[in-house]
């Protein structure tokens, strides 16, 4: 089973384009997941201008790169957030904001329809990204949440995604929410509810991140084996954990990325407490064959030297592969009896 290895390029807008292609090309990378950031895929050009996205394929052809996916996760996070404010004024393009915070809910609501069509255009099938929650806020259950309160929320969510996902039904493009805390699903239970919110709609599928899930103590492995058929991508990132002291708790206590005080943080792939050869080899137990992107996160470690370092151990663990046949089947149809 080969699957092509991507470098998501989030962590890289600061860079151009062009520049991000000649060096995940030059560490051994088989394409990109294209973030809507930077100067990397900007969906207003993609949609106004077909010879932006000839453009874009131009680059990658000229760097030996393919994309299976882009993403548009800090849009699709102002779709449905409880609270619009200066965060995302922060992370959203400057057309979207106004200062009625339902417009930019409606904005950025119509850019991810638009990031679908977008997708179509460049001639990929799954947008990445992420949602936003109405309920996120609530997590600490105080003051007291009520049940009908969650349940307000969720449907609000599928209120306000439904149409979303219309259009990507029109276009032919799936969308793959990564699960991670802030967004309307986080973990096991809550992807659940999800699915169950939008009515287990084929347009709405997973990221799969593990990052996200070994802080919260879920088994990133067991994930992929119950929503084997919603995992529609991949993020290989890392998380090293580090509580027991009395001190250093999983809510981090606001400190800054690499603080030696956290609980946890985030690490170049291989460098933390995920369990990848169990997730590769739920991987394979679920036939997934799309691509595997790392998302290069690590606050102690240069970025140029995490992600070509990154792209060597992920090819590695991904050789793990199904045998063509049982290995015991050398012993044909006898029993441990007539042994």
């Amino acid at each position: 089973m080969t699957r092509p290895v991507t470098l998501f390029t989030g962590q890289w807008t600061d860079l151009p384009f062009e520049e991000v292609c000649e060096l995940a090309s030059s560490w051994g990378y088989d394409g990109l997941e294209i973030a809507c950031g930077g100067d990397h895929f900007e969906v207003d050009r993609a949609i106004a201008d077909p010879g932006y996205v000839r453009g874009r394929r131009e680059i990658l052809e000229r760097n030996g790169l393919q994309v299976w996916a882009i993403s548009n996760h800090l849009v699709g996070q102002a779709v449905c957030d409880h609270l619009i404010d200066e965060r995302h004024r922060a992370i959203l393009p400057g057309r979207l904001w106004d200062a009625d915070p339902e417009k930019v809910r409606r904005n950025a609501a119509r850019e991810m329809g638009d990031t679908a069509r977008a997708a179509r255009l460049l001639g990929v099938d799954t947008v990445v990204g992420f949602t936003g929650s109405p309920v996120w806020h609530t997590v600490a259950m105080f003051p007291p949440v009520t049940s009908a309160r969650v349940d307000a929320g969720y449907r609000e969510f599928a209120d306000r995604w439904n149409p979303v996902l219309d259009v990507f039904e029109e276009v032919g493009v799936r969308f793959a929410l990564e699960v991670h805390p802030s967004e309307i699903a986080y973990d096991y239970w809550t992807t659940h509810r999800t699915l169950e919110a939008i009515g287990h709609r084929p347009s709405f599928g997973l990221n799969w991140d593990p990052s996200h899930m070994v802080w919260q103590d879920l088994d990133p492995a067991g994930f992929i084996l119950e929503f084997a058929e919603r995992i529609y991508h991949v993020d290989c990132k890392d998380t090293r954990v580090r509580v027991g002291d009395g001190r250093r708790g999983r809510l981090s206590s606001h400190l800054p990325w690499g603080d030696p005080r956290r609980g946890w943080d985030f690490v170049s792939t291989g460098h933390g407490d995920v369990p990848w050869e169990d997730c590769f080899r739920a991987l394979n137990a679920v036939g997934y064959d799309g691509p595997i992107s790392i998302e290069w996160e690590d606050a102690g470690m240069d970025r140029r030297h995490g992600a070509a370092e990154a792209v060597s151990f992920i090819r590695r663990i991904a050789a793990i592969v199904p045998p063509a046949a049982a290995f015991d089947s050398v012993f044909g149809a006898s029993t441990p009896s007539e042994a």
